[in-house]
């Protein structure tokens, strides 16, 4: 459908049951909206009479297991609400463009050269690497021409850069592929991207949760083929809200301290002749625990025994989820909190001590919640040193809780969040 007769159809409610499966009922409206201005964008910038498509990639939140998946840990993870969507349509040369709602647009060949450092960190690097990991696979390339716009802020610890790597495999899959390449592999090609071509040593989980939708239990024991399984878990049902609070903390700069966690692991790992910590025990880390203060560090021991805790208590948890036992899931994530707190040492950045946006949103969150007559979990979500927390809640308590929050990180700042069972899907 031409970029013209689209936005015509999405305005006269064509769109309307899809959104709603995606959004919510109470949100079409806005979400109708949403698209419109995106395809309008597209048609201003690239031409109206253009065919085209329109796709949809979920952020994500990881429930538990934090920095375990690239030491070959498990980790709970799901899709939210909160997406990059794209209007779409291809070329017939090799030039892909992108162009994200508030950035300059990228242009790259979709036969990219090698990772090139001066480019590393850029939005432009995520699509070269995307392309160069579909050929790598022997997967099919081709131009596009994209507009995006994501409520998967940047900074929100909720993996925008994922959410658009994705996205970019889907592009790609969907439009010189026929859809067939899984999910999964469409993960595996992203962290390739950011590994390689962006510069920054990720594990799987962001692209994955991104790209399989829904709430999944991931065991990475074997990167090359991790075990996913989704859970049939209703937080809503249980009376229960997901809450984020974005504390507003930059992440310039903190790419040293992103890659010293997994290479602390690493280190100890290779301490006992392994690449990672997968298959050690506390026990084995702790005997010999003086050799090992020399050799990598106090710090390296502590982040490996946050994983090797962490790890287990992800497989505990999603036992409980399966059984139904939401308490013991707020249990496992409580306990999740205070590893990364204490041991994984991920709350703030050694650089600038004076910012410690997560340790007051965890202080505020905890005299929030404490008399909350129902059980409520909280812990600091994803990479860490700036950016989000999570709390788990009883519904009614979320309106205070909102309000406290609200009062130190502004308006705004904390979002109810909805668990999508979809992943990456081309909406139209």
């Amino acid at each position: 459908m031409k970029a013209k007769e689209l936005l015509l159809y999405i305005q006269s409610g064509g769109l309307e049951d899809r959104l709603a499966a995606l959004y919510g009922a109470d949100r079409v409206t806005e979400q109708t909206a949403r698209y419109a201005e995106a395809v309008k964008a597209f048609a201003a910038l690239y031409g109206e009479e253009r065919e085209t498509r329109l796709f949809s990639v979920p952020g994500r939140t990881e429930l538990s297991g934090n920095h375990t998946d690239h030491n070959g840990g498990c980790v709970l993870a799901a899709a939210v609400e909160l997406d990059i969507i794209a209007v779409v349509s291809g070329r017939k040369d090799d030039a892909v463009t992108v162009k994200s709602k508030g950035f300059p647009i990228d242009a790259v060949s979709c036969h990219p050269t090698a990772p090139d450092e001066g480019r590393y960190y850029t939005s432009e690097a995520l699509i070269a690497g995307v392309c160069a990991g579909f050929a790598k696979r022997g997967y099919e390339v081709c131009g596009f021409d994209a507009y995006t716009t994501s409520s998967v802020l940047k900074g929100s610890g909720l993996s925008s850069s994922a959410a658009f790597e994705v996205m970019i495999g889907a592009i790609l899959n969907d439009l010189a592929n026929g859809g067939v390449i899984p999910a999964p592999v469409l993960a595996e090609i992203g962290q390739f991207a950011e590994n390689v071509y962006f510069g920054k040593p990720s594990g799987l989980m962001d692209q994955m949760a991104c790209a399989v939708g829904g709430i999944s239990f991931m065991d990475f024991e074997n990167p090359a083929s991790a075990k996913i399984e989704k859970l049939e878990f209703d937080l809503s049902a249980a009376g229960y809200c997901l809450c984020m609070t974005n504390t507003g903390g930059s992440h310039a700069d903190l790419n040293e301290d992103y890659a010293s966690v997994p290479a602390e692991m690493k280190a100890v790992a290779s301490a006992f002749g392994q690449t990672v910590l997968r298959g050690l025990t506390c026990h084995e880390v702790l005997a010999r625990a003086a050799e090992l203060r020399k050799t990598c560090g106090d710090r390296a021991i502590l982040r490996a025994l946050h994983f090797l805790d962490e790890t287990e208590r992800v497989e505990k948890q999603a036992a409980c989820l399966r059984e139904g036992d939401l308490v013991g899931f707020l249990r496992g994530v409580e306990a999740s909190g205070r590893s990364s707190f204490m041991w994984l040492q991920n709350v703030y950045t050694v650089k600038n001590v004076r910012e410690q946006g997560l340790s007051l949103a965890l202080a505020v969150t905890e005299r929030a919640l404490r008399h909350t007559p129902l059980p409520a979990a909280w812990r600091l979500h994803g990479g860490g040193f700036a950016g989000t927390v999570q709390a788990f809640l009883p519904r009614e308590a979320v309106k205070a809780y909102q309000e406290a929050m609200e009062a130190v990180f502004g308006a705004g700042a904390c979002a109810v969040l909805r668990i999508r069972h979809q992943g990456a899907i081309r909406i139209f």
